[in-house]
């Protein structure tokens, strides 16, 4: 009986394969050269038979393509599957009918990213210490707020989509990703909008008079300023953007205040003329929650900055807070390089006059000597919250350079208590250094990769794409789909050199060291064709490995583009359309290794890559890195 069911079983699955056979040689693969088909046709029957290991006693695909290359002797089913594949080349090689052109889209069979950064092998009592940074990685402005238990934290999103990330957490260490505000084409637009464009610091509030959350943010080189509302974050239904014309310049934040009054405040440019350049004002004017309009006219509360006199330069990120009787105005000065700090003005009401409160900054790590080890830079950018228990906490920007000012990992978000010195809010004394570990009781650990070392494998994929996948600029059309569990992505007319939608997924880089891994499969046409692996900053600034064409051969190729001009670091032929890249990142050093199908170890294919040139430092703007999933078939040629 048993035997019975096994060849049951085995007709089944010979069947599929027939099919498969038969669907590759006449109806889409004509046209390839023989040993392509081959290949491709092997690979496609074990996937087939993925699901019934029995049969070869092995779980994956490249387990089974290395017990094909065994020199023992097969068994009965192996052996059949062998005449089959021989049985198809041989048709391939009599048949003279046509078929159409060989699909090109791309195929990744799975994505692995590792972290390894050494200062996050301390050991720590996750119930009682946490790791700063708290959202690690391409995670800036970050603005909070909390209703009853449930804190709600966001952060700028630029020219990427989805836009405007949000995350959850009850103890305001341990965040789970909710999604992203700004999830629907219809909500942002950002067409020929450059990378450090797009959307700039969202401040998120709770109303409790009308029990709605409101986002409040700035599209640059689009609409300007505008809110988004919702009843419930966690539903991930934010409404479509209402703008607002009226509110200039940029970093808008919302004020619900006690009495039901709402203000709106911004950074946007003096009253008449800048008498220096950075020069800027914090503006207030009131809003209508009933109406979601702006009332009146706007007025000045800030010029300049705490000492206009010293010329301070681009006071911007507002925030206005009611707190024991008295308004507090907190903002950031100095800009987003390594003078950024936080500064703070308290006043009896939210329209002024506001006063620099006695200590100032609040918050910084400018005056700190540049040979410290494992330095924190660039801090500011804050927003306060306060726990159910009456303790406050400052959210804010850093960054982690590896050498001198170069950090590919942009600008952080961090977690501080705050001290309440003489009735007024200080977030770091003077001279201390932001610290990696922080002591915070009442923790509750969970597993993520959002900070800390983690091991992050994506593998089968599945539609809708997780969260941490992130596209560059809102895609037109849907180029990506999911078949059996691996993602495939149809090549685009554009590349990632152009300002456009390129057929790119990819995640945060969130570590000065880390591994990221896939396995791609893809067919060149022409030596436009291109797929693989990215590591991504910019237009002007990234690592492109991956397979395309070169001479009539395919091959695997690492380009690296630090300006107008992309350059070919390596490249040779492959010995089929199907290979693993690997990415090996040790802070300024990137080294790239490969592995064809049916090898178990992988082979070093380019050492030492500058991955200085994927710094802010050098490539400039605002974002962070990214590594990912690429496809085109209008790669530019290499110089």
């Amino acid at each position: 009986m048993r035997n019975r069911k096994i060849r049951q079983t085995q007709r089944v699955i010979w069947n599929k394969v027939l099919g498969k056979l038969v669907e590759y040689i006449f109806v889409k693969h004509i046209s390839l050269p023989k040993t392509d088909i081959l290949l491709l046709l092997m690979k496609n029957i074990l996937n087939t038979l993925d699901e019934k290991t029995s049969l070869f006693g092995h779980s994956s695909a490249s387990k089974r393509f290395q017990f094909i290359n065994r020199s023992h002797q097969p068994h009965s089913g192996m052996s059949s599957l062998l005449v089959i594949l021989f049985l198809a080349y041989g048709i391939l090689c009599t048949t003279g009918c046509k078929s159409p052109v060989y699909p090109r889209d791309a195929t990744f069979g799975y994505f692995l990213y590792k972290g390894n950064d050494s200062i996050y092998n301390t050991p720590i009592h996750r119930e009682k210490q946490y790791f700063n940074p708290i959202l690690s990685g391409f995670q800036p402005d970050p603005s909070i707020c909390r209703k009853g238990n449930d804190y709600y934290l966001v952060n700028s999103s630029f020219a990427y989509y989805p836009g405007i990330p949000i995350y959850h957490s009850t103890d305001l260490v341990n965040w789970t990703s909710i999604g992203h505000v700004l999830n629907r084409p219809s909500q942002l637009r950002l067409d020929k909008t450059r990378l450090s464009g797009g959307i700039y610091a969202p401040d998120i509030q709770y109303n409790p008079h009308n029990d709605t959350f409101y986002l409040i943010t700035t599209c640059v080189d689009g609409i300007g300023n505008f809110l988004v509302k919702t009843k419930d974050p966690l539903k991930r239904e934010w409404s479509d953007p209402i703008p607002l014309p009226e509110v200039g310049g940029i970093d808008p934040a919302i004020f619900f205040d006690e009495n039901g009054k709402s203000y709106i405040v911004n950074n946007d440019a003096p009253k008449g003329k800048a008498e220096y350049d950075g020069h800027r004002a914090i503006w207030i004017r009131e809003f209508d929650t009933a109406t979601d309009r702006t009332v009146g006219q706007a007025q000045v509360i800030i010029d300049g900055g705490v000492n206009k006199a010293q010329h301070p330069i681009w006071i911007e990120g507002p925030h206005l807070y009611k707190i024991n009787g008295i308004y507090y105005l907190m903002a950031a000065e100095g800009g987003t390089g390594s003078n950024h700090s936080e500064v703070i003005f308290s006043s009896s009401s939210p329209k002024g006059p506001f006063k620099p409160c006695a200590v100032n900054p609040i918050l910084t790590q400018r005056d700190l000597p540049a040979e410290r080890n494992n330095p924190i830079t660039c801090a500011g950018h804050a927003d306060l919250v306060e726990t159910p228990g009456g303790e406050w906490y400052a959210v804010f920007l850093g960054c982690r350079p590896y050498e001198g000012d170069y950090y590919n990992t942009g600008r952080e978000t961090f977690l501080l208590p705050v001290n309440w010195q003489n009735g007024q809010p200080v977030i770091l004394e003077k001279g201390k250094e932001i610290p990696y570990i922080v002591d915070k009781e009442g923790l509750k650990p969970t597993p993520g990769t959002l900070t800390g070392n983690f091991t992050d494998r994506t593998a089968p994929f599945s539609l809708p794409l997780d969260d941490k996948w992130t596209f560059i600029r809102v895609p037109q059309k849907q180029w990506w789909k999911v078949e059996n569990g691996e993602l495939v992505l149809s090549p685009e007319e554009v590349s990632i050199r152009e300002i456009a939608n390129p057929a790119f997924i990819g995640r945060r880089v969130q570590h000065q060291c880390f591994e990221a891994e896939t396995e791609v499969s893809f067919y060149p046409a022409s030596e436009k064709d291109f797929a693989g692996l990215v590591c991504y900053q910019n237009e002007k600034h990234y690592f492109a490995f991956g397979i395309t064409r070169t001479e009539n051969k395919i091959c695997l190729s690492l380009r690296c583009a630090q300006g107008k001009e992309e350059q070919i670091l390596n490249e040779q032929p492959l010995n089929s359309p199907m290979v693993s890249v690997k990415v090996v990142a040790e802070k300024a050093n990137y080294h790239f290794y490969y592995r064809q199908a049916g090898q178990k170890t992988w082979e070093e294919f380019y050492t030492k890559g500058d991955g200085r040139l994927l710094s802010t430092h050098s490539a400039g703007g605002f974002t962070g890195a990214f590594v990912g999933m690429y496809a085109s078939g209008s790669h530019p040629f290499a110089e």
